[in-house]
Protein backbone atom coordinates (compact mmCIF):
# COMPACT_ATOMS: atom_id res chain seq x y z
CA UNK A 1 0.00 0.00 0.00
CA UNK A 2 1.53 3.27 -1.11
CA UNK A 3 1.25 6.06 1.06
CA UNK A 4 -1.39 8.21 0.78
CA UNK A 5 0.61 11.58 1.85
CA UNK A 6 -0.56 15.43 0.87
CA UNK A 7 1.18 15.48 -2.09
CA UNK A 8 -0.65 12.32 -3.98
CA UNK A 9 -3.69 13.95 -2.55
CA UNK A 10 -2.94 17.52 -4.16
CA UNK A 11 -2.29 15.55 -7.11
CA UNK A 12 -5.35 14.04 -7.38
CA UNK A 13 -7.54 17.35 -6.70
CA UNK A 14 -5.41 18.62 -9.99
CA UNK A 15 -6.41 15.77 -12.25
CA UNK A 16 -10.27 15.42 -11.12
CA UNK A 17 -10.83 19.09 -9.91
CA UNK A 18 -12.27 16.64 -6.86
CA UNK A 19 -12.14 18.43 -3.30
CA UNK A 20 -9.06 17.70 -1.16
CA UNK A 21 -11.28 15.75 1.24
CA UNK A 22 -12.92 13.09 -1.04
CA UNK A 23 -9.36 12.75 -3.04
CA UNK A 24 -7.99 11.58 0.28
CA UNK A 25 -10.97 9.13 0.77
CA UNK A 26 -10.33 7.94 -2.98
CA UNK A 27 -6.82 7.60 -2.30
CA UNK A 28 -6.88 5.57 1.30
CA UNK A 29 -9.79 3.37 -0.61
CA UNK A 30 -7.84 2.45 -3.23
CA UNK A 31 -4.74 2.32 -1.11
CA UNK A 32 -2.73 4.91 -3.06
CA UNK A 33 -2.92 3.79 -6.24
CA UNK A 34 -3.78 7.09 -7.93
CA UNK A 35 -5.19 5.92 -11.33
CA UNK A 36 -7.42 3.46 -9.42
CA UNK A 37 -8.74 6.28 -6.84
CA UNK A 38 -9.57 8.15 -10.89
CA UNK A 39 -11.51 5.42 -11.70
CA UNK A 40 -13.36 4.84 -8.80
CA UNK A 41 -14.12 8.42 -8.71
CA UNK A 42 -15.19 8.23 -12.26
CA UNK A 43 -17.50 5.70 -11.36
CA UNK A 44 -18.97 7.80 -8.84
CA UNK A 45 -20.09 10.47 -11.13
CA UNK A 46 -17.47 12.65 -9.57
CA UNK A 47 -14.75 12.84 -11.90
CA UNK A 48 -15.93 11.81 -15.71
CA UNK A 49 -14.96 15.42 -16.70
CA UNK A 50 -10.86 14.64 -15.62
CA UNK A 51 -9.45 15.44 -19.04
CA UNK A 52 -11.39 18.68 -18.83
CA UNK A 53 -9.88 19.71 -15.66
CA UNK A 54 -6.51 20.36 -17.17
CA UNK A 55 -7.78 22.52 -19.92
CA UNK A 56 -6.89 26.04 -19.79
CA UNK A 57 -9.66 28.91 -18.99
CA UNK A 58 -8.44 31.68 -20.39
CA UNK A 59 -11.96 33.26 -20.42
CA UNK A 60 -15.07 34.07 -17.76
CA UNK A 61 -16.68 36.38 -15.99
CA UNK A 62 -16.78 38.38 -12.77
CA UNK A 63 -19.62 38.37 -10.59
CA UNK A 64 -21.01 40.48 -7.10
CA UNK A 65 -23.35 39.40 -4.35
CA UNK A 66 -24.76 41.21 -1.65
CA UNK A 67 -26.27 40.91 1.66
CA UNK A 68 -26.86 43.50 4.88
CA UNK A 69 -23.63 42.83 5.96
CA UNK A 70 -21.22 41.71 3.19
CA UNK A 71 -20.12 41.93 -0.63
CA UNK A 72 -18.36 39.33 -2.69
CA UNK A 73 -16.78 39.46 -5.86
CA UNK A 74 -16.02 36.40 -7.73
CA UNK A 75 -13.94 35.06 -10.80
CA UNK A 76 -14.96 32.45 -12.89
CA UNK A 77 -13.58 31.05 -15.70
CA UNK A 78 -14.24 29.01 -18.97
CA UNK A 79 -12.40 27.48 -21.23
CA UNK A 80 -14.88 29.68 -24.35
CA UNK A 81 -16.34 33.06 -24.86
CA UNK A 82 -19.15 30.85 -25.75
CA UNK A 83 -19.73 29.27 -22.71
CA UNK A 84 -19.67 32.10 -20.67
CA UNK A 85 -22.27 33.46 -22.33
CA UNK A 86 -24.14 30.40 -21.61
CA UNK A 87 -27.12 30.70 -18.79
CA UNK A 88 -26.11 27.58 -16.82
CA UNK A 89 -22.62 29.29 -16.34
CA UNK A 90 -24.42 32.72 -15.46
CA UNK A 91 -26.63 30.56 -12.64
CA UNK A 92 -22.79 29.31 -11.47
CA UNK A 93 -21.42 32.16 -11.11
CA UNK A 94 -24.40 34.15 -9.03
CA UNK A 95 -24.85 30.89 -6.86
CA UNK A 96 -21.37 30.99 -6.05
CA UNK A 97 -21.07 34.81 -5.10
CA UNK A 98 -24.07 34.57 -3.58
CA UNK A 99 -22.52 31.76 -0.86
CA UNK A 100 -19.26 33.68 -0.85
CA UNK A 101 -21.32 36.48 0.36
CA UNK A 102 -23.17 34.37 2.96
CA UNK A 103 -20.41 32.46 4.07
CA UNK A 104 -17.05 35.08 3.99
CA UNK A 105 -14.75 32.53 3.57
CA UNK A 106 -11.20 32.57 4.85
CA UNK A 107 -9.31 31.87 1.59
CA UNK A 108 -10.52 30.35 -1.71
CA UNK A 109 -9.50 26.64 -0.59
CA UNK A 110 -11.35 26.62 2.41
CA UNK A 111 -14.57 27.77 0.28
CA UNK A 112 -14.10 24.79 -2.12
CA UNK A 113 -13.85 22.49 0.82
CA UNK A 114 -17.02 24.27 2.52
CA UNK A 115 -20.81 22.16 2.25
CA UNK A 116 -22.13 23.90 -0.87
CA UNK A 117 -25.84 25.56 1.07
CA UNK A 118 -28.39 24.54 -1.35
CA UNK A 119 -27.21 21.04 -1.75
CA UNK A 120 -25.06 19.74 1.28
CA UNK A 121 -24.11 16.45 0.29
CA UNK A 122 -21.57 17.98 -1.78
CA UNK A 123 -19.00 20.59 -1.23
CA UNK A 124 -18.38 24.26 -3.17
CA UNK A 125 -15.91 21.92 -4.95
CA UNK A 126 -18.00 19.22 -5.93
CA UNK A 127 -20.90 21.45 -7.13
CA UNK A 128 -18.26 23.08 -9.74
CA UNK A 129 -17.50 19.38 -10.73
CA UNK A 130 -20.99 18.98 -11.50
CA UNK A 131 -21.05 21.96 -13.86
CA UNK A 132 -18.01 20.65 -15.44
CA UNK A 133 -19.97 17.54 -16.28
CA UNK A 134 -22.86 19.64 -17.32
CA UNK A 135 -21.73 22.27 -19.74
CA UNK A 136 -18.48 20.06 -21.01
CA UNK A 137 -16.09 22.72 -20.57
CA UNK A 138 -13.40 23.45 -17.60
CA UNK A 139 -14.92 25.64 -14.97
CA UNK A 140 -12.45 26.98 -11.97
CA UNK A 141 -13.84 29.64 -9.26
CA UNK A 142 -10.43 31.25 -10.15
CA UNK A 143 -10.82 34.03 -6.82
CA UNK A 144 -12.92 35.60 -4.57
CA UNK A 145 -13.23 38.60 -2.21
CA UNK A 146 -15.23 39.71 0.77
CA UNK A 147 -16.17 43.38 2.24
CA UNK A 148 -17.49 43.87 5.46
CA UNK A 149 -20.23 47.00 5.36
CA UNK A 150 -20.71 49.16 8.15
CA UNK A 151 -22.28 52.15 9.32
CA UNK A 152 -19.47 54.32 8.40
CA UNK A 153 -18.85 52.98 4.65
CA UNK A 154 -20.08 53.15 1.39
CA UNK A 155 -19.30 50.89 -1.00
CA UNK A 156 -19.99 51.57 -5.20
CA UNK A 157 -19.79 48.72 -7.77
CA UNK A 158 -19.36 48.96 -11.53
CA UNK A 159 -19.81 46.14 -13.87
CA UNK A 160 -18.69 47.03 -17.24
CA UNK A 161 -18.18 44.89 -20.76
CA UNK A 162 -20.83 42.18 -19.23
CA UNK A 163 -18.99 41.42 -16.21
CA UNK A 164 -15.09 41.15 -18.01
CA UNK A 165 -14.09 44.31 -15.65
CA UNK A 166 -15.44 44.63 -12.29
CA UNK A 167 -14.42 47.68 -10.38
CA UNK A 168 -15.39 48.76 -6.65
CA UNK A 169 -14.67 51.81 -4.38
CA UNK A 170 -15.13 51.94 -0.79
CA UNK A 171 -15.95 55.95 0.69
CA UNK A 172 -15.33 55.89 4.56
CA UNK A 173 -16.85 58.55 6.30
CA UNK A 174 -20.90 57.88 5.73
CA UNK A 175 -23.04 54.91 4.82
CA UNK A 176 -25.07 56.71 2.11
CA UNK A 177 -22.35 57.92 -0.71
CA UNK A 178 -22.95 54.53 -2.60
CA UNK A 179 -24.25 56.69 -5.94
CA UNK A 180 -20.68 58.82 -5.51
CA UNK A 181 -18.74 55.68 -4.81
CA UNK A 182 -20.49 53.98 -8.23
CA UNK A 183 -19.43 57.10 -9.91
CA UNK A 184 -15.99 56.82 -8.98
CA UNK A 185 -16.04 53.28 -9.67
CA UNK A 186 -17.05 53.52 -13.36
CA UNK A 187 -14.10 56.25 -13.19
CA UNK A 188 -11.64 53.65 -12.18
CA UNK A 189 -12.77 51.33 -15.63
CA UNK A 190 -11.94 53.77 -17.68
CA UNK A 191 -9.13 55.60 -16.24
CA UNK A 192 -7.38 52.37 -14.87
CA UNK A 193 -5.49 54.05 -11.74
CA UNK A 194 -2.81 51.27 -10.39
CA UNK A 195 -2.54 52.79 -6.70
CA UNK A 196 -5.01 54.86 -4.38
CA UNK A 197 -2.57 57.49 -3.73
CA UNK A 198 1.31 59.02 -3.72
CA UNK A 199 1.56 57.30 -0.33
CA UNK A 200 0.52 53.89 -1.48
CA UNK A 201 3.17 53.48 -4.68
CA UNK A 202 5.52 51.46 -3.43
CA UNK A 203 9.38 53.11 -2.94
CA UNK A 204 11.30 50.95 -5.33
CA UNK A 205 8.51 52.08 -7.99
CA UNK A 206 9.19 55.43 -7.76
CA UNK A 207 12.78 55.06 -7.65
CA UNK A 208 12.59 53.51 -10.57
CA UNK A 209 10.37 56.40 -12.51
CA UNK A 210 13.36 58.85 -10.92
CA UNK A 211 15.71 56.53 -12.36
CA UNK A 212 13.89 56.48 -15.92
CA UNK A 213 13.30 60.40 -15.69
CA UNK A 214 17.12 60.84 -14.71
CA UNK A 215 17.98 58.79 -18.13
CA UNK A 216 16.24 61.31 -20.02
CA UNK A 217 17.68 64.25 -19.56
CA UNK A 218 21.27 64.86 -20.05
CA UNK A 219 23.58 67.96 -19.88
CA UNK A 220 21.83 69.81 -17.37
CA UNK A 221 22.42 71.39 -13.68
CA UNK A 222 21.69 69.58 -10.75
CA UNK A 223 19.50 71.51 -9.39
CA UNK A 224 17.46 71.67 -12.44
CA UNK A 225 17.69 67.93 -13.05
CA UNK A 226 15.96 67.80 -9.68
CA UNK A 227 13.35 69.81 -10.46
CA UNK A 228 12.04 68.32 -13.91
CA UNK A 229 12.79 64.75 -11.75
CA UNK A 230 9.87 66.04 -9.70
CA UNK A 231 7.31 67.01 -12.06
CA UNK A 232 8.02 63.79 -13.73
CA UNK A 233 7.10 61.81 -10.47
CA UNK A 234 4.16 64.57 -10.04
CA UNK A 235 3.28 64.05 -13.62
CA UNK A 236 3.44 59.51 -12.72
CA UNK A 237 0.99 60.18 -9.60
CA UNK A 238 -1.07 62.05 -11.25
CA UNK A 239 -1.69 59.20 -13.93
CA UNK A 240 -1.57 56.34 -11.85
CA UNK A 241 -2.56 57.12 -8.64
CA UNK A 242 -6.82 57.33 -8.39
CA UNK A 243 -7.45 60.75 -6.04
CA UNK A 244 -4.87 62.28 -8.63
CA UNK A 245 -6.62 61.50 -11.82
CA UNK A 246 -8.94 63.89 -13.31
CA UNK A 247 -12.40 62.94 -13.38
CA UNK A 248 -13.66 61.59 -16.35
CA UNK A 249 -16.92 63.27 -16.42
CA UNK A 250 -15.17 66.45 -15.60
CA UNK A 251 -11.95 66.83 -15.81
CA UNK A 252 -11.57 70.17 -13.98
CA UNK A 253 -12.08 68.07 -10.84
CA UNK A 254 -9.83 65.45 -9.24
CA UNK A 255 -10.87 62.72 -7.71
CA UNK A 256 -10.18 64.20 -4.24
CA UNK A 257 -11.81 67.41 -5.42
CA UNK A 258 -14.72 65.58 -6.12
CA UNK A 259 -15.01 64.22 -2.97
CA UNK A 260 -14.56 67.44 -1.27
CA UNK A 261 -16.80 68.80 -3.13
CA UNK A 262 -19.08 66.38 -2.01
CA UNK A 263 -17.94 66.45 1.64
CA UNK A 264 -18.87 70.01 1.81
CA UNK A 265 -22.08 69.56 0.39
CA UNK A 266 -23.43 66.51 2.97
CA UNK A 267 -21.34 68.06 5.85
CA UNK A 268 -19.22 65.22 6.41
CA UNK A 269 -16.00 64.44 5.70
CA UNK A 270 -15.61 61.93 3.16
CA UNK A 271 -12.42 59.95 1.53
CA UNK A 272 -11.93 56.93 -0.73
CA UNK A 273 -9.75 54.16 1.12
CA UNK A 274 -9.68 51.62 -1.00
CA UNK A 275 -10.27 50.42 -4.24
CA UNK A 276 -10.15 47.11 -6.83
CA UNK A 277 -10.34 46.70 -10.89
CA UNK A 278 -10.68 43.34 -11.35
CA UNK A 279 -9.75 42.45 -15.14
CA UNK A 280 -11.06 38.33 -16.15
CA UNK A 281 -7.84 36.69 -16.56
CA UNK A 282 -5.43 39.07 -14.82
Amino acid sequence: MAAVTPALIKELRERTGVGMGKCKEALEEANGDMELAIANLRKAGMASAVKKEGRETKEGMIGTAENEKTIAIVEVNAETDFVVKNERFKEFLENIAHEVANTNPFSLDAFLQQKYSKEPSLTVDQYRATIVQTIGENIQIKRIMTLQKSPERSFGIYSHLGGKIVTMVEITGSNQEEALAKDIAMHIAAAAPDYLSPEKVPQEIITSEKDIAKGQIQGKPANIVDKIVEGKINAFYDTNCLVRQKYIKDDSLSITDLVNQRSKAVGKELAVTNFIRWNVGQ
